[in-house]
């Protein structure tokens, strides 16, 4: 009986880790809701057609899919690889350039992401706000 339960913890375990991997993928849409991307839990990006188009590694270092720097996000501040800072984000969801120009407004809500002309260009519920700027309003990852 013993032996039993261990083998329902080990299966109950392994289903919710495979279930918990599937569900941290976050699909990036453009404005008309349709899907343009996704970035998993782990920071990898993947283009609309699955494949990877560069990461956004754990000490912030943003990466193209040959590994090359892109930039550096430090508390919500984004840098580009010399360290010149290129933009920030305020705790209510508005992006600036590294001037303080308004570059759109990231709802913290449900995830709309909106032009300086509070226009929607896409939506990324679920995906942390500073890697939604980097792939909307600094397009790190377009066409690397």
């Amino acid at each position: 009986m013993k032996t039993l339960r261990l083998y329902i913890a080990a299966i109950v375990l392994t289903l919710s880790g495979i279930m918990a991997t599937g569900a941290s993928a976050q699909v990036l849409r453009d404005a008309d809701f349709n899907s343009i991307g996704r970035i998993n839990g782990n920071g990898v990006v993947r283009d609309d057609k699955g494949r990877s188009i560069g990461t956004f590694d754990a000490d912030g270092t943003v990466r193209n899919s040959a590994g090359t720097e892109l930039g550096v996000i430090k508390q919500l501040e984004i840098f580009d690889p010399a360290g010149t800072r290129i933009g920030f984000i305020s705790t209510d969801g508005t992006v600036n350039d590294g001037e303080s120009n308004v570059l759109g407004y990231i709802s913290i809500n449900d995830g709309k992401v909106s032009d300086a002309e509070k226009k929607t260009i896409g939506f990324a519920r679920g995906v942390r706000v500073d890697w939604i700027a980097c792939y909307y309003f600094f397009n790190f990852f377009k066409k690397n």
